[in-house]
């Protein structure tokens, strides 16, 4: 069994879907045209033409489409054109090296590190995704710095992840990139050099992202988005969009409840509004019910997919204890921490060290202090927000518009030191 799944998993499938798929709107049509690449065949040893090695497993046909005709208005909202893919239009040239030919789970996470880097400075940037949801997120003094930090940010979960660079990948961070094991590797070019360093691990997918020099106009554009039913149907709606795109769209919480103002009494300072705009536009990318937590350009933690907000606040504060002592620990010993909580157990190791570890991770809470919070949605409860004020935040950005804003508001006000918290009037939820 488990070598008939190792095959399944190096087969690149036929796909039945047309070469052509139109899509009608009342009298506007949108048309797609399928994206192949030419790839050597391992049977016959030719150059073939094929689509996506599969879907989400083995087993799925699945079928790449790039929009190359209509232009699509409805109401006042003009949707994307034709002529601006990103993902969808790579061609072999941009597949530098393919590694394994890309599956439908490597590109879907290079377009959610997009989403996430249309939205950031332009200065230093790499986004890590795992799974669709960011596991790193940092900007750097340089791409080398930058990459470092977002890998430390949670390394293991970066293990055989996606990274995106928004700047020309140099040889120091190929270097870097080429002592982790990834899937994918996305940048606007590459430096001389760089890809002979990349290319030692021979299953990484190398990819040129040629329109990242214009990925900010991408901020301001909507696309048609699509959820398929179990039942045939479709829904669709129009893209979000990020209001929030400097520190002055913020609205410093204030509220009415019962004939009273309750207004937040410490206003952002220049690095917490930093922050508080760098967590926002990481937000945009995070599977909601989602909270994270980033602290000076880099995430700490990062809660997805909680049915309950106070819990999500819980599971990323855990997840910035243990990222932080693991990240501890491989500095200190080469070793995960996991690694050498065995060797503790076999004998081999001294149990000071796992303690040592664990009292500095309690020390300085898993590098929280002085971190702000990010939710996508408003708190129904100041229990959301007093979990995280326990470990030493001091800002929350937040849409705001709970019946209960008057309560968080009081929990940050009576908070020792108090904490800062804006409102960013909108929900970022992404399902």
């Amino acid at each position: 069994m488990s070598q008939d799944l190792k095959k399944m998993y190096r087969t690149v499938m036929d796909d039945h879907f047309p070469e052509e798929m139109r899509i009608s709107f009342g009298d506007q049509v949108l048309i797609y045209r399928k994206r192949t690449w030419r790839i050597r065949d391992e049977k016959s040893g030719g150059l073939i033409e094929k689509g996506l090695r599969y879907g989400e497993n083995p087993g799925q046909e699945a079928a790449l489409y790039e929009l190359v005709n209509g232009n699509l208005i409805l109401g006042d909202c003009h949707f994307i054109e034709p002529g601006k893919g990103l993902v969808s239009a790579l061609t072999e040239e941009d597949m530098i090296q393919a590694g394994k030919h890309p599956g439908k789970i490597n590109l879907t996470d290079v377009d959610n590190a997009l989403n996430i880097m249309r939205y950031l400075e332009q200065r230093p940037a790499v986004v890590i995704v795992k799974h669709n949801n960011p596991c790193g997120v940092a900007y750097g003094g340089s791409l080398a710095h930058a990459y470092e930090r977002a890998n430390m940010a949670d390394r293991i979960a970066a293990f055989g992840g996606c990274a995106l660079f928004n700047q020309p990948m140099d040889k120091a961070t190929a270097e870097m990139v080429s002592e982790n094991y990834l899937e994918v590797v996305a940048a606007p070019d590459y430096e001389e050099g760089s890809v002979e360093i990349l290319a030692r691990r021979p299953n990484l997918r190398i990819i040129r992202v040629k329109r990242m020099d214009r990925l900010q106009e991408y901020a301001n554009l909507r696309f048609v988005d699509f959820k398929s039913l179990i039942d045939g149907g479709i829904i669709v709606q129009q893209s979000a969009l990020n209001r929030i795109r400097t520190a002055e769209d913020f609205t410093l919480a204030s509220c009415e409840y019962q004939g009273k103002t309750y207004t937040i009494a410490r206003k952002p300072t220049e690095k917490e509004y930093s922050d508080m705009l760098f967590g926002w536009q990481v937000e945009q990318g995070v599977t909601s019910n989602s909270v994270i937590y980033v602290k000076d350009g880099v995430t700490v933690g990062i809660g997805t997919g909680e049915q309950d907000r106070v819990g999500v606040a819980e599971i990323a504060i855990f997840k910035a204890y243990t990222k932080y002592a693991d990240a501890l620990c491989f500095k200190r010993h080469g070793l995960s921490y996991k690694e050498l909580q065995l060797e503790v157990e076999k004998g081999r190791k001294d149990k000071a060290l796992i303690e040592e570890i664990d009292q500095e991770t309690r020390k300085n809470k898993g590098g929280l202090i002085g971190a702000c919070m990010i939710s996508d949605a408003f708190f129904p409860f100041r229990d959301g927000v007093d979990v995280a004020i326990r470990e030493g935040i001091t800002a929350v950005v937040q849409p705001g518009g709970s019946l209960r804003d008057w309560e968080v508001i009081e929990a940050c006000n009576e908070a020792d030191p108090q904490v800062t918290m804006v409102f960013t009037g909108q929900r970022a939820f992404k399902h």
